[in-house]
């Protein structure tokens, strides 16, 4: 993190994937990509984080698919995202994570048993992926992180400015900054 101005172009508001207080002191937002390895090992990292800070984070995910490296990266962020059409943004988004290298292997067929094991209607998920609102989401997330500087994944930004560290180390920088709270 640098003392300049935050390195987050797009500033978090209610149009983002946030789980936390909104009047937490702690902001962690991640750029991640379903597919991508290093993302899948984060994940248990982040609900570790989100467990031992309580109400001191606010997570938010926005989605950033490499698909030149990760063919299924979007119609994953696509899947996460029509569930949130119905309210199961975080659900599916954990089933994704936790479940990767299963319907990795298996293709886009895969990515249905995700909707079948969160009990998600799949006429109402395919209702929301033949508009132009998701694609449009996934877009803009992406876009927003190109300005940020992502260039890869996960990508971390915590309170506005990019996290340069290793991951595995992301809980020791967040406890420091809440400890000077």
């Amino acid at each position: 993190m640098n003392s300049n101005a935050p390195d987050l172009t797009v500033p978090v508001s209610a149009d983002d994937h946030i789980q936390g207080h909104a009047n937490a002191p702690v902001t962690l937002v991640e750029y991640g990509d379903y597919q991508c390895p290093a993302c899948g090992m984060a994940y248990p990292l982040i609900k570790r984080i989100q467990r031992e800070s309580g109400s001191y984070l606010r997570f938010v995910f926005r989605n950033f698919p490499l698909t030149n490296v990760h063919p299924l990266a979007h119609p994953a962020a696509q899947c996460a995202e029509a569930a949130a059409s119905v309210s199961k943004f975080w659900p599916m988004h954990d089933w994704l994570y936790e479940n990767q290298e299963a319907w990795s292997a298996y293709g886009a067929e895969g990515l249905e048993a995700g909707f079948q094991a969160l009990g998600i209607d799949e006429s109402a998920v395919v209702r929301a992926m033949r508009g132009p609102k998701i694609d449009g989401r996934i877009h803009a997330d992406f876009m927003g992180g190109v300005r940020s500087g992502v260039n890869g994944t996960p990508c971390f930004f915590i309170n506005g400015y990019r996290y340069e560290g290793d991951f595995g180390e992301l809980n020791v920088a967040i406890a420091d900054l809440i400890t000077r709270i």
